[in-house]
């Protein structure tokens, strides 16, 4: 699995990807059809039509790493959608879950939602209608 001791975020591109594609080819990707910077730090996620082969493009501080992974059984989780906009946003355990052929990543959320701090209005009318029932 791919190893990282900082927090990075990890886009997954939502649609099939050409894997003939170099680092100037999905970089162009990135850059262009995802709107991001390829020499970020975050890691982006490519997956064919057949989804048997994935690239994973990254900056490593030094210059641009791709990882690439063929399955020799099943295939990865479909990461486009239809009517979706915008690339598909993971966190590394659910790369590393993907990477490992999961066909849960991207139908179910992995993990929880962010946490939203009450308001005190908010709280009051918790309460309230707990007292009421």
């Amino acid at each position: 699995m791919i190893g990282s001791t900082r927090q990075v975020a990890v886009y997954a591109y939502g649609a099939p990807v050409d894997m003939r594609k170099g680092f100037d080819g999905l970089s162009a990707v990135v850059t262009q059809e995802l709107g991001r910077d390829p020499l970020a730090g975050d890691f982006f996620v490519f997956v064919n039509r057949g989804r048997k082969r994935a690239k994973v493009l990254l900056w490593d501080g030094t210059g641009l790493c791709i990882y690439a992974k063929r399955l020799e059984r099943g295939r990865f989780a479909c990461l486009w959608r239809e009517g979706a906009t915008g690339p598909l946003r993971l966190t590394m355990s659910e790369l590393q879950l993907f990477l490992e052929g999961s066909a849960l990543v991207g139908r179910v959320a992995l993990s929880p939602a962010p946490f939203e701090r009450a308001t005190a209005s908010r709280v009051q009318k918790i309460l309230a209608s707990r007292a009421r029932g």
